[in-house]
């Protein structure tokens, strides 16, 4: 097992939560992981980007060579375009339809979305609209874990597992919140699938 991912958006949209609970649950699984945080700086509005690399052998190397990809993370649909060169062929995309316009010339998005549908293995979810349905914006990142965990090649119930640790000391109230928010990205990414 060998799932090289690469997480992109911008600061503050919470891309080093789903790379802490994607570690947590590869460390449970008993598989070796890799994180390198190669772009960007988490200050909001800037570029963030990290590479996460899992497998059941060791890895020599943090950083994921262009065209080995075998996922890419985004909550920002430009974002994800910028990082397409590092996708395998085959890889799937998983990224958010809604822009955090955070540049003066932010290309228009009917360019942009023309770009990822011609991509073949996409799941593309407005993830600040399923959180807020589920009552907190905050926590669209884990809708985006979520729709992103049928191609992680971890167990649900591990990724779940990695949710309840790393937001435990938060209270149940944010665990139950950021496992519903999995529960709905995950259903979505389902049904993307089937049709």
């Amino acid at each position: 097992m060998k799932t090289d991912i690469i997480l992109s958006g911008v600061g503050g949209q919470g891309i080093l939560s789903i790379a802490a609970v994607i570690g947590e649950a590869a460390l449970e699984e008993g598989l070796y992981m890799k994180q390198a945080e190669v772009h960007g700086m988490s200050q909001r509005g800037g570029d963030v980007q990290s590479n996460l690399r899992i497998s059941d052998k060791p890895v020599a190397s943090d950083l994921i060579p262009k065209g080995s990809a075998d996922i890419i993370i985004s909550l920002e649909p430009m974002e994800s375009l910028r990082y397409l060169p590092y996708l395998k062929e085959y890889g799937w995309l998983v990224t958010n339809s809604r822009p955090f316009i955070n540049i003066p010339n932010y290309p228009v998005l009917d360019k942009v979305n023309e770009e990822l549908d011609k991509l073949p293995h996409k799941v593309i979810l407005d993830v600040e609209a399923i959180a807020k349905e589920l009552g907190s914006v905050r926590a669209a990142n884990i809708v985006m874990l979520g729709a992103a965990t049928p191609f992680i090649g971890i167990d649900y119930d591990k990724i779940e597992d990695g949710i309840r640790r790393i937001f435990g000391r938060k209270g149940d109230e944010i665990v139950t919140m950021n496992l519903n928010a999995l529960k709905a990205g995950y259903e979505v990414a389902k049904q993307i699938q089937t049709t």
